[in-house]
C-alpha cells in the first residue's frame, strides 16, 4: 500500500510539472452562472492567480444543485491539479444539511487549498417602517410577533438562515418569505411588501447608496469596510451572531502535499495584488489571505453551525 501511495503522489507532481512545462490550462471550476458573484469574483482572480501560478487558468463553469455539481465534478477529477474548484461557502456548510441532490461530503472529499475572500450579509429594512435601528426592530418584533417578514434568495438559502439565526439570537418570531433570488426580494423591500432582507454586501451597496432602503446591521463581527457607518450585530448586542460567507480554493482528494503547497503560495502571492485587493474591498469582500488549515477549520465550525440551525426545519 505504501509503494502504491507513493506511485500515486509521484504521477500527481509529474502531471503538474508536465502541465507547467506544456502550458496547459488550469480549470478554475465554478458552480455557478456566468455573471453571477461567485463567477465574477473567479474572473478577477483567474489572471492574477495565473501570472503567479506560472501557467494559464481559465474559468469553467458547471452549474447545477446550489455548486453542488461543480464540487462534485472536481472530486471525481484526477489530484493533479488540473482542475480546482472556486467554491462558495453555502455549497459547502449549508448545502449539505438542506439539500438532497447533495452528492459528496466537503469535510472528507475535497482537499483545501486556500481561502480567498469573505464577505458579509447587512440586515436592509423598507425606509417606512414604525422602527430605525435594530434594537428598534427587536422591541417591535417582541410587541408584534410573526408580523415582521423577511425575505430571501429562497429556502435553505444563506441569508434565509442569517434571518433565522437571528430571529433565535433576539428571541423573536419572524416570518419567512423565499423568493428566486435576491432581486425579486429587494424589489419588495423597497416595495413594502415585507420589511426587510439580508443581502451580500456587495449586492446591497447600490441600493444603499441610492437611498432606497435603510441598513441596520451587518451580520460579521467587525464592521464592514464597505460600510463602515454600519454597525455589527455583536456591537448591538445580539451575542455569538458572527456569521458571513467565503470563496475558497479546493482539490481532490490525494493531491501530492508539495502541489497543495504550490497552490498555496501562488494564491498568497495573488491576494497581495493591490488592483485585485481594491476591486474587491469596493465590492463589499475582505481578503482572506491565510492558510489552507484556516479554511478547513473555518467550514469546519460553520458546517457545525448550520446543522445546529437546521436541525428540524424542512427545506422543499
Amino acid at each position: 500500500m505504501a509503494v502504491t501511495g507513493a506511485v500515486l503522489l509521484s504521477a500527481a507532481a509529474s502531471s503538474w510539472a508536465q502541465g507547467q512545462s506544456t502550458g496547459q490550462a488550469v480549470k478554475l471550476i465554478v458552480g455557478y452562472a456566468a455573471g453571477g458573484p461567485v463567477d465574477a469574483a473567479a474572473r478577477v482572480f483567474a489572471p492574477v492567480f495565473s501570472r503567479e501560478l506560472g501557467q494559464p487558468v481559465v474559468v469553467e463553469n458547471r452549474v447545477g444543485a446550489g455548486g453542488a455539481v461543480a464540487g462534485q465534478s472536481v472530486v471525481k477529477a484526477p489530484p493533479g491539479g488540473q482542475e480546482i474548484y472556486f467554491a462558495a461557502s453555502p455549497t459547502m456548510t449549508i448545502s449539505p444539511h438542506v439539500l438532497k441532490a447533495m452528492t459528496f461530503d466537503p469535510l472528507k472529499d475535497l482537499t483545501p487549498l486556500a481561502p480567498i475572500l469573505s464577505y458579509a450579509n447587512v440586515l436592509v429594512i423598507n425606509l417606512n417602517q414604525p422602527f430605525k435601528t435594530l434594537p428598534e426592530l427587536v422591541a417591535y418584533a417582541k410587541a408584534n410577533p410573526g408580523q415582521l417578514a423577511y425575505g430571501s434568495a429562497g429556502m435553505g438559502a444563506s441569508n434565509h438562515l442569517s434571518g433565522e439565526l437571528f430571529a433565535r439570537r433576539a428571541g423573536i418570531s419572524m416570518t419567512h418569505v423565499p423568493y428566486k433570488g435576491n432581486a425579486p426580494a429587494m424589489t419588495d423591500v423597497m416595495g413594502g411588501q415585507i420589511q426587510m432582507m439580508f443581502d451580500i454586501v456587495g449586492g446591497a451597496k447600490a441600493y444603499l447608496d441610492g437611498g432606497k432602503v435603510r441598513p441596520l446591521a451587518v451580520t460579521s463581527k467587525e464592521r464592514n469596510p464597505a460600510l463602515p457607518q454600519v454597525p455589527s450585530m455583536a456591537e448591538l448586542g445580539i451575542r455569538d451572531y458572527d456569521i458571513g460567507g467565503w470563496y475558497g480554493l479546493y482539490g481532490p482528494l490525494g493531491m501530492n502535499a508539495e502541489l497543495v503547497q504550490r497552490i498555496g503560495a501562488a494564491t498568497t502571492r495573488a491576494l497581495q495584488d493591490a488592483e485585485l485587493r481594491k476591486r474587491w474591498v469596493d465590492q463589499g469582500y475582505v481578503i482572506w489571505n491565510a492558510k489552507a488549515t484556516d479554511l478547513a477549520d473555518r467550514m469546519r465550525r460553520e458546517h457545525a453551525l448550520w446543522a445546529e440551525v437546521t436541525k428540524g426545519m424542512t427545506f422543499e
